[in-house]
């Protein structure tokens, strides 16, 4: 594959996303507030499954292009790689992300790269097969329960649902608000403008 459209950019302080809140903001938002009880505080640390909702609209551009891309995100901690930022019931995170995804059988999250963070995939329960590719190299493996994988910055990653039932996996990034992932140039969602 042919380098990204979007070229990582690197600065003094490594690869950075420049609407990436300094670090001293970013802990700072979790420091105990002001006037808040430690019991309130903690309350606000915590995110229920009953308090959640899947998100079948997060990744719905990819859907509407071929339906074999529909899949829901359920956000725990931070955006997620979605980068839904308007999703006010999740815990506020210093350097890390957290969600759920379902993805039903025989559909597929779409080769994409992220170049300032590791993304890391926990599957629950399932059975995905993962395709990593570097510079025309490609490497494939098969996912299945409790088995993770965690994919470097830089490396584009493919995950396909070969199992006949929803597949339930655990998705982490390693920052509050990654940078919005590009496709392979030569993919038609390089082309696709997000809503």
């Amino acid at each position: 594959m042919n380098s990204a459209a979007n070229e990582p950019v690197f600065n003094e302080h490594g690869l950075m996303d420049p609407l990436t809140p300094s670090e001293a903001v970013i802990q700072a938002g979790l420091v105990q507030p002001a006037g808040m009880s430690f019991s309130d505080w903690m309350q606000s640390r915590v995110a229920t499954y009953a308090s959640r909702r899947y998100d079948w609209d997060a990744l719905k551009f990819q859907a509407d292009f071929d339906p074999k891309y529909g899949r829901a995100q359920m956000r725990y901690v931070g955006t997620g790689g979605t980068g839904v930022a308007k999703d006010v019931n999740t815990i506020a995170s210093s350097h890390f992300t957290f969600s759920t995804m379902v993805i039903p059988a025989h559909h597929e999250g779409p080769s994409h790269i992220h170049w300032d963070v590791e993304e890391v995939f926990f599957l629950i329960r399932g059975r995905m097969k993962v395709i990593c590719e570097k510079d025309g190299q490609t490497w494939e493996h098969i996912l299945t329960d409790r088995d993770l994988i965690s994919v470097p910055p830089g490396v584009y990653r493919e995950e396909i649902n070969i199992g006949d039932e929803d597949a339930l996996m655990c998705v982490m990034l390693g920052s509050p608000k990654p940078i919005t992932p590009v496709y392979p140039p030569n993919s038609p969602l390089a082309k696709i403008k997000r809503k």
